[in-house]
This record gives structure tokens, C-alpha cells and sequence, in this order.
């Protein structure tokens, strides 16, 4: 069984054969030879090998390159010298200056280019007068030179005694003509044979600085679009490719390809501004809604370009940002930096950061509720507090804190702040709504004094406002502090505020994370006159921050990045100069650390004589409102609710001296004892009142047991 395996193996008995197993013998035939490869499959794949081979496309880009280099130059020196020999230039700016409208600028271009003619036609007649004048001018000057030549030699001879000087200067003259002759001679046959190659080798030179070769053909460096100045033809392109049929048809057809949609385009900070009058049958929502795909176009990241909405109709204003310009970090804040800046509440702008532009971007915090709100952890905090810092520096400000994260962010104004709370519990809500109540106090008692009395700034401060709306607690009347209801305490204290305290300088400041409608409510919102928004997860988001007007113009925080835009805000607010026509600024603010905000305040504490900070709202002695109405009513079965009132304030005027019907209603809603009509006017009644503490008293016994 030659070039046979013979394998050896035991098979499972049958179950009623021997226990012994059954050797058998299995041949197994040789694998097949493998085939031999024919010579020309070998040689296909070789080839196939080669020409893939990245070193050959490196090659073959390199030699196509360099080959359209030098058609690329011709062609740009083609276009060159028929625009210098034509009107064809004055004749593109004067259609672009109709397509916009600017008739002024047309007639200019179109007298630029008469005369530009005129002068042509004045060349080109005096062309036809050169030979006979050039002539005449040679023969003048031959005459003229030989004559003086022989003078010369006359000279010559004279003062030699040798009558062949005369002709010793012409004959000079005839030698150098003859040794130019034999230099050109010389020179004449190599040049023509090397003229060609400098001439390709100039185009080359012009088509190699131009890049004037296809995106394939270029090197790996330069295919990479990623930076490329801004100019009107990437702009129109960009446009063109933007996936709008309407506006491509209309570029494709315009006489200047687009060129008069485009203001000139200006340098604007870190990046370029232009304005883009679009064609009729596009909206510019439509160019909004590309945002992406436009900065792609443009050779940029999304957040690299902004588009906003002019006063201008059916016009959209691009920035583009220098490449990479955006992850620059800004510089310090002019608080950390100068020691001696103080603070003005009235006339002053706090300075916060830079707008796009590059330029200072600083805000006016006079009569200005403010709302700052955005993601976790993007700057929130650092942003609202380089605000309380430079405003401290104002020595008649006073402020009234809370902060209901409570790491310590806020901890450099004790000392400083007439209240600071810090920490997240239900407690720290209960206190912090309790300062805010107090607060809407102060407000009443300002507004009550007489007018023209003037009244320092007083600013309620709360960070993390969030953790206040979504608060469950409530108090003994069962009132919630958070949530957003006509009885919930935080609420209605902040409403009070937002409807009339920036009349006597008593302004709300909050600071929120990721908004909704359940932990910022719409009316606390749109009670902010000073809106401002880090970056955020929905446009929907966007707009509780910013409303409707600053997202419809272009404001989009929620495009910003989160982590990477640290500390940028979209502010919408009159406090803050805003470009004419848009309705909101992206503004890149400072960044204060902990040890400078402390050198900061401690400048500020020197600015006054001491203040002891609160940190907890001091409450006067606890009263039963429901007892005291019961005492207040006394044996009479009845009694009008003025007069009740009346009795209250006279058994604790701390307590009840500003209570009008609409508080004792409240604290008598939901008891059974609510005031009545009875002939006509609103009146308690005792057995109401009685009852209502026996029941009370009856729930919190059956609660104890």
C-alpha cells in the first residue's frame, strides 16, 4: 500500500459483542498535488502590486502635479494678461455693482473703464505714428552722433599732430557695434534652446505658488483645506454646495457667480465677518438649518462658524473663525490683573470676557434681574461669581446669598455678604427661601418710603436655583417651598422681586443647570432682563434659556461643546453692546480662580467698615397664626377680616404688621374657616376658627399615636 496512510483506530463495540474492541484498518488516499500557478496570473498580480503600491501613487501624484503646475501658471498668466490688456476687470465689478443695487458704485466702475479705454485707443494710435517718429529720432541722433564723433577725433588730432585720430573715435564705435554682434552671435543659439524651458519653468513657479493643481494631485499637507483664508470664491462655493436647489440655480445664473450676494468681507477677531444677501426663493432659515454642512464647506469645525440675522432682509451674517482659533484660552480678567480697579453699580460695565471679535465684552448689572443657566460642570458658577466680584468692589452694594450646591464656591464673601447660606438639603432650601422673603420685605419698605429716597443696591444671589424649585418641602401651613404654584413660597418670593424690585435696586440673580419647565419655571425665566446660557443639550433648551427672539436670530448655546466651550455664553441682553441687528452675542469669559476671587474680596472688604455675614436667617418668636385669629376674634361671632387684621397686628406687629386679606386668606385656605360674605362683606367666623383648631389638634394627635 505504497504512498498510502494506514491508521490504526478502535470502534465502540456493539452491545451484545465482545467487550473487546474491534481494530480495523482505514486507508486514506494522498492529499491532491496542488495545481501549478500559471506565469500569467503570477505576473497580473505583480503588476496588480505595483500599481497599487503607495510609493507608486506618491510617484505618479508627483508627476501629475508638477505637470499641472505649469498648466495652472499658464492659465493664471493667461488670465492675467487679458485682464490687464482688457476692460473684462472693470466690466465684473460693474455687474456685480448692479446685481446689489449700488448704482454708485456701477457708474465709477463704468467711468473707470471708459477711461481705461481711452487711454487704450491713445496707445494703440500713437503705435501707428512710432516708426516714422522713431526714424526721424534715429536719424537726428546718427547725425548728431557721428558729428560729434568726428569733432571728437578732430580734437584728437590736433592735439596729437597725427591727422588719422580723426577717424580713431568712429572707428571705436564701429568696433563695439561689432564686438555686440558677435556676443549676440554667441548667445542667440543657446538662448532659443533654453528660452522654452524658463518659460514653462516661470509658469511652473506661478502655478506651484497658486496651488493650481486638483486636491488629488496635491501633496498630503496641502490637500487639507483646514485654515485656508476666507476668501469670496470659497464663501459663493461654499454657499453654492450648501444643498439649497434655489440658491444654487440662482449663483449658477448669476453674471458675477454670486459675487454681489457678498458684503466686502472684514476682518473680525479671531476669525472674518461677512454678510450674505440671499436671492429671492431662499430663506434664511434654510442657510441656518446647514450649519454643519456650511462650516464643512468652508473648511471648518461646526462651532467655528455662526450665522445671524442682520436688520437687513433676507440676509444672513457669517463668522468664520481662524482655524483653531477658538481653543485659544483668553486672557486674565482685568480684576485679577489690576489691583487698584473699583466698581461703579450705576455707570459701570462689568468686564467679563470677549465677544468673537476679540474685543471686550463687559455688562451693566444697573436694574438688570439676571439668569445665567446651562449644563453641569461648564463654567456657570465662575461665570456669575467674576460678576458678584467686580460688583463688590462698589462699597454700597449689599448682597444676600445663597448657595445650595455648598462645596465652597461662594465661601470668599463671608465677611462680605450680609447672608451667605451654603448647602443642598431641604434646610438650606428652607433658609434660603426665607432670606429671598426677606428680601421682598425690604422691597415693600422701600417702595412705601417717599419718593425720590434712594436706596443701595441690594442683590439676592442664588446659585443652583434648580434644587429650590424641586424642593418638597413644605412648611407648617402646607406650602410648598419649591415648585412653581400660586403658594409656593421660593416662587412667589422670586415673582415678587422680578415685578418690582429693580425699581428700588433690590435685583434677583440666579444661577441654574440644565433647565426644564419643572426646575425653572417660564415666568421666572422671562422675569430676567440679562439672559445668558453655557452650552446645552436640545434647542429647546435653548430657548427657556435665551426665549424665542434670541434663538430665532441665530442665538444657539446649544451648539456650543460641552467641555470644550468652557465658560462661553450666549448672552441676550441690553446691558451688553450687541452687534445692530442681531438679538443675542457669544461672549468667552474669564476665568477666575478660588485664590483670586479671594484677593478680590479681601479688596472689597477693605472698601467697607465690616460687615457680619449670616448664616442663617434669624426668625422671630413663633407664632399660631391660626390661635392668634382665634384670640384676635375673641367672643364676637364674626368679625370682618379688616378688623381681624386690625387686632393681629396689634398683638404682634412684627409678625402681622404688613398681613393685608390676601395674606389671612392663605393662611386660612384649606381649614374650613376661610372669610365669607356676610351682608356684603368679608367677614371670619368663630365657630369656623374653632372648629378648624379641633380638627387640627385632632389630626396631630391621631399623626402621634
Amino acid at each position: 500500500m505504497s504512498g498510502n496512510v494506514v491508521h490504526l483506530h478502535k470502534e465502540a463495540p456493539e452491545p451484545l459483542a465482545d467487550a473487546a474492541a474491534v481494530t480495523t484498518l482505514t486507508v486514506v488516499p494522498d492529499p491532491p498535488a496542488p495545481r501549478p500557478v500559471p506565469l500569467w496570473l503570477r505576473s497580473g498580480r505583480a503588476v496588480r502590486t505595483v500599481v497599487t503600491h503607495e510609493a507608486t501613487k506618491t510617484t505618479a501624484r508627483t508627476v501629475a502635479r508638477h505637470g499641472l503646475y505649469v498648466v495652472g501658471g499658464a492659465r493664471i498668466v493667461g488670465r492675467r494678461a487679458w485682464d490687464g490688456r482688457t476692460a473684462a476687470r472693470y466690466e465684473r465689478m460693474l455687474r456685480a455693482a448692479e446685481a446689489a443695487g449700488n448704482y454708485e458704485a456701477a457708474a465709477e466702475w463704468e467711468e473707470r473703464g471708459q477711461r481705461f479705454r481711452d487711454a487704450r485707443h491713445r496707445r494703440r494710435m500713437d503705435l501707428l505714428h512710432s516708426p516714422l517718429d522713431a526714424a526721424k529720432g534715429a536719424a537726428v541722433s546718427a547725425g548728431m552722433g557721428v558729428g560729434g564723433l568726428v569733432l571728437l577725433g578732430v580734437a584728437m588730432a590736433v592735439a596729437t599732430k597725427d591727422a588719422t585720430d580723426v577717424v580713431t573715435p568712429l572707428m571705436a564705435v564701429v568696433k563695439f557695434i561689432n564686438l555686440l554682434i558677435t556676443i549676440v552671435q554667441v548667445v542667440w543659439g543657446p538662448l532659443l534652446s533654453i528660452g522654452p524651458f524658463l518659460a514653462l519653468l516661470a509658469l511652473w513657479a506661478v502655478g506651484s505658488k497658486q496651488q493650481a493643481a486638483p486636491q488629488w494631485a496635491l501633496p498630503a499637507g496641502a490637500r487639507s483645506n483646514e485654515g485656508e483664508p476666507i476668501t469670496p470664491s470659497i464663501v459663493v462655493k461654499a454657499l453654492r454646495d450648501l444643498g439649497v436647489p434655489a440658491l444654487r440655480k440662482a449663483i449658477t445664473e448669476m453674471g458675477d457667480a454670486g459675487a454681489s450676494m457678498l458684503s466686502p468681507i472684514v476682518i473680525a477677531g479671531c476669525g472674518v465677518e461677512v454678510d450674505v444677501t440671499l436671492p429671492s426663493g431662499v430663506s434664511t432659515i434654510e442657510v441656518q438649518n446647514r450649519r454643519r454642512k456650511l462650516a464643512e464647506n468652508l473648511s471648518r469645525h461646526e462651532h467655528e462658524v455662526f450665522i445671524t440675522i442682520p436688520t437687513a432682509a433676507r440676509t444672513v451674517r457669517l463668522w468664520v473663525a481662524d482655524s483653531g482659533a477658538l481653543d485659544e484660552p483668553i486672557g486674565p480678567s482685568p480684576l485679577a490683573t489690576d489691583d487698584t480697579m473699583t466698581a461703579d453699580y450705576a455707570k459701570g460695565r462689568a468686564p467679563w470676557g470677549q465677544d468673537l471679535r476679540g474685543d471686550a465684552a463687559a455688562l451693566s448689572l444697573y436694574q438688570r434681574h439676571l439668569l445665567i443657566t446651562g449644563l453641569s460642570n461648564q463654567g456657570k458658577t465662575v461665570a456669575l461669581r467674576s460678576l458678584a466680584l467686580w460688583l463688590s468692589l462698589d462699597k454700597s452694594v449689599q448682597f444676600l446669598m445663597g448657595d445650595l450646591k455648598g462645596v465652597g464656591d461662594w465661601a470668599m464673601f463671608d465677611g462680605l455678604a450680609l447672608t451667605l447660606i451654603q448647602g443642598p438639603t431641604d434646610e438650606h432650601v428652607i433658609q434660603v427661601t426665607e432670606m429671598v422673603e426677606s428680601a421682598v420685605e425690604e422691597m415693600n419698605r422701600r417702595i412705601q418710603a417717599p419718593p425720590g429716597t434712594q436706596f443701595p443696591p441690594l442683590i439676592v444671589l442664588v446659585d443652583e436655583a434648580q434644587v429650590a424649585f424641586m424642593c418638597p418641602a413644605k412648611d407648617e401651613d402646607k406650602r410648598p417651598y419649591g415648585g412653581a404654584k400660586a403658594n409656593s413660597r421660593y416662587f412667589m418670593a422670586v415673582r415678587k422681586i422680578h415685578n418690582q424690585g429693580r425699581a428700588v435696586n433690590v435685583l434677583m440673580w440666579q444661577g441654574t443647570q440644565d433647565p426644564t419647565n419643572e426646575n425653572l419655571p417660564k415666568l421666572v425665566r422671562e422675569g430676567a432682563h440679562t439672559r445668558a446660557s453655557l452650552a446645552l443639550g436640545t434647542e429647546s433648551q435653548a430657548r427657556m434659556a435665551l426665549g424665542d427672539k434670541a434663538v430665532d436670530g441665530g442665538a444657539a448655546p446649544n451648539l456650543l461643546r460641552p467641555g470644550l466651550d468652557r465658560g462661553t455664553l450666549v448672552v441676550a441682553s441690553d446691558g451688553i453692546q450687541i452687534p445692530a441687528g442681531q438679538s443675542s452675542i457669544t461672549v468667552r469669559t474669564h476665568y477666575i480662580d478660588d485664590a483670586a476671587a479671594e484677593a478680590i474680596t479681601a479688596r472689597a472688604k477693605a472698601l467697607r467698615d465690616g460687615v457680619t455675614t449670616l448664616h442663617a436667617v434669624e426668625r422671630g418668636e413663633e407664632r399660631d397664626p391660626l390661635a392668634d385669629i382665634a384670640a384676635a376674634i375673641g367672643d364676637a361671632p364674626r368679625l370682618r377680616t379688616q378688623d381681624v387684621i386690625k387686632r393681629l397686628s396689634a398683638l404682634n406687629a412684627e409678625a402681622y404688621g404688613d398681613w393685608s386679606p390676601v395674606d389671612l386668606t392663605r393662611v386660612l385656605e384649606g381649614t374650613g374657616a376661610e372669610p365669607y360674605k356676610s351682608d356684603g362683606r368679608m367677614v371670619v367666623s368663630r365657630d369656623h376658627i374653632a372648629r378648624a383648631l379641633a380638627n387640627r389638634d385632632t389630626d396631630s394627635s391621631a399623626s402621634g399615636a
